[in-house]
């Protein structure tokens, strides 16, 4: 991999032309582009019942399914997603150009994990569940933020490119 300062500052490519290429050309990148949405639909959906418990006592079921799907989405898109560093960057995670967000990844993985956790055992009361759920949830949010924001930084850059 080419030595390049930090990404994410001014004027500092996200990829290289060699990665960029492998970006291009690997299936990993519309899997990604199919499961981060999908994620996030999944996402809406179950906030809108994790809520929907919150204020109404009701519903705890389709909370707990709509949690169990997403988390699926958060752990599919992990997996294939290192398989995506790995074949644009040479490392399965912690490449420079994404290494906060695989940082933060984790912290979204932990509480997603936490909460299954949490559910098997029977360690928390259903609104506890729900309160962990939507702190999985909030810092999902800033990750796919983080996300977005890079997947911007590319497209610009690509069209500088071009």
């Amino acid at each position: 991999m080419a030595n390049r300062p930090e990404h994410g500052t001014a004027g500092v490519r996200l990829y290289t032309e060699a990665e960029r290429a492998r970006r291009d050309a690997t299936v990993w990148t519309l899997v990604q582009g199919v499961l981060a949405p999908l994620q996030f639909l999944a996402f809406a959906v179950s906030l809108v019942f994790v809520l929907r418990y919150l204020w109404t006592g009701e519903g705890y079921g389709a909370a707990t399914v709509s949690i169990l799907v997403k988390t699926g989405f958060l752990y599919a898109i992990m997996v294939t997603g290192s398989i995506w560093e790995k074949v644009v960057f040479g490392q399965w995670l912690f490449a420079p150009a994404f290494f906060w967000e695989d940082v933060f990844s984790f912290v979204v993985i932990a509480l997603h994990t936490a909460y299954l956790w949490a559910l098997l055992t029977g360690a928390m009361a259903p609104a506890g569940l729900m309160v962990l759920a939507l702190a999985a949830y909030a810092a999902y949010v800033v990750n796919a933020g983080q996300f977005l924001w890079k997947l911007r930084m590319a497209r610009l850059q690509g069209e500088v490119a071009a």
